[in-house]
């Protein structure tokens, strides 16, 4: 199984770029989703989660301004942002519980995208 995120790059401040993390392999079904990102010299922290049955949850510094989705068909999480600041500057990385064809649900990390806001 794997992770892969895409959308990220360099972004003026107040843009609304879009990311995805498309979930590949033996998969039977996956459970939340949930992104997550790590600034130079900071912990990783939680951005925003989503269940599969679409229940959201979002950090207090990006509640109003990202937006989080998923397309259960698709095995792909989205991740809209808008208004960026350059405090949103990091790498930001997909996490997913996925139940594999053992039956086994297993937590899985993408390798992450960098989002840098600058002008």
């Amino acid at each position: 199984v794997q992770l892969v995120e895409s959308g990220g790059g360099l972004v003026q401040p107040g843009g609304s770029p879009r990311l995805s993390c498309a979930a590949s392999g033996t998969i039977f079904s996956i459970y939340a989703m949930t992104w997550y990102r790590q600034a130079p010299g900071k912990q990783r922290e939680l951005v925003a989660t989503i269940t599969r049955s679409g229940g959201t949850d979002y950090g207090t510094s990006v509640r109003g301004r990202f937006t989080i989705s998923r397309d259960n068909a698709e095995n792909t999480v989205y991740l809209q942002m808008n208004g960026l600041k350059p405090e949103d500057t990091a790498v930001y990385y997909c996490n997913a519980d996925i139940r594999v064809l053992s039956a086994a649900t297993v937590n899985y990390w993408g390798r992450g995208t960098q989002v840098t806001v600058s002008s």
